[in-house]
């Protein structure tokens, strides 16, 4: 689903939604606070948000299990496997799985460090230390609480904020904003602070800030025709990255945030790049989704993150993995 305009602006139906929203947040928080969550024998660090939607979870939690593999440790992620049809805990095999099994950010993941599906993230966490986990990352997991967490990050996109401040189906928030941030220790500002939130957050929790920035196909897409198609979050983020790049965005083709891709959804895509002399493109996360044979024939362009002050994110995984 991708988000109504109502959620970024507010306007009498996100009013009329509102009692159903204050609900939503109440039952989050009363789950929240009467959970008993098991306590692992290693670190965990949870990488999450407040909000519906793609803040930038992902690269986040692919670059701290980064950080801290170049520190020789052993992390392992954890996450739900959202769009995935297996409820887990199971090892992602990239080799096995395609994102029906587990979703498509799990076979990110994977590519990188061991990772596990589990609804069930006190599950996923005990399996995933048997396996050899010196550490935990979980992606995606801020209100969910049966694993005590040693280190919880947000992430929230600084163009968009918390939108009109209300929770689902009234807004974009998964709870109320106060509620989120008693349980946060660090918050990861993504992109340009358009909502003054540094400011504002810096007096309650420390704030990194960051971006996220393309990979190195962003060579080859600079002057270039594209067809542009995305299932993320925001699509239209990934085609304004784009245009940013100098590519030439000739056509664009937005789909909800983790949806299955047929063969029957893509060819006319990909005859529609030929007919326009322009290359088909989409993002790492979509292209995991992709048949076989079509992902072959599509561009992809993946994002990292850049800290603009790594030292400070060192900071809170060495405070993390000095007590634990």
């Amino acid at each position: 689903m991708r988000p109504p305009e109502f959620w970024r602006t507010d306007n009498g139906v996100a009013r009329l939604l509102n009692p159903i929203g204050r609900l939503v947040g109440a039952i989050t928080t009363r789950r929240v606070l009467n959970a008993t969550p098991l306590r692992a024998s290693v670190p965990v660090i949870s990488v999450g948000n407040l909000t519906v939607g793609g803040t930038g979870k992902t690269p986040v939690a692919m670059s701290i299990v980064t950080r801290l593999k170049a520190r020789g440790l052993a992390p392992a992620v954890i996450l739900r496997g959202y769009g995935g049809t297996l409820p887990g805990p199971v090892a992602v095999d990239p080799a096995r799985h395609t994102a029906e099994d587990v979703g498509d950010e799990a076979l990110l993941h994977a590519a990188l460090a061991p990772t596990w599906v589990a609804r069930s993230r006190a599950a996923g966490a005990v399996l995933a230390t048997a396996a050899g986990a010196s550490v935990i990352v979980l992606d995606d997991a801020h209100q969910h609480p049966s694993l005590a967490k040693d280190l919880s990050v947000i992430v929230i996109d600084g163009a968009a904020g918390f939108g009109n401040g209300r929770i689902v189906p009234a807004g974009p928030l998964r709870e109320s904003v106060g509620d989120g941030l008693a349980r946060t220790d660090a918050v990861v500002l993504m992109n340009d602070d358009r909502r003054n939130l540094a400011s504002r957050l810096a007096a309650h929790v420390p704030v990194l800030r960051a971006n996220l920035v393309p990979g190195p196909e962003q060579e080859l897409l600079r002057g270039r025709r594209v067809v542009a198609f995305a299932g993320i979050g925001d699509p239209e983020k990934f085609f304004h990255t784009l245009r940013a790049l100098g590519a030439q965005v000739v056509a664009k083709h937005p789909f909800d945030d983790h949806e299955g891709f047929g063969e029957s959804d893509i060819q006319p895509i990909l005859d529609e790049a030929y007919s326009l002399n322009a290359i088909p493109v989409t993002t790492a996360k979509d292209a995991v989704r992709l048949p076989p044979d079509q992902r072959q024939q599509v561009n992809v362009l993946s994002v990292g993150v850049e800290w603009a002050d790594v030292s400070a994110l060192d900071a809170l995984l060495d405070r993390v993995l000095r007590t634990s």
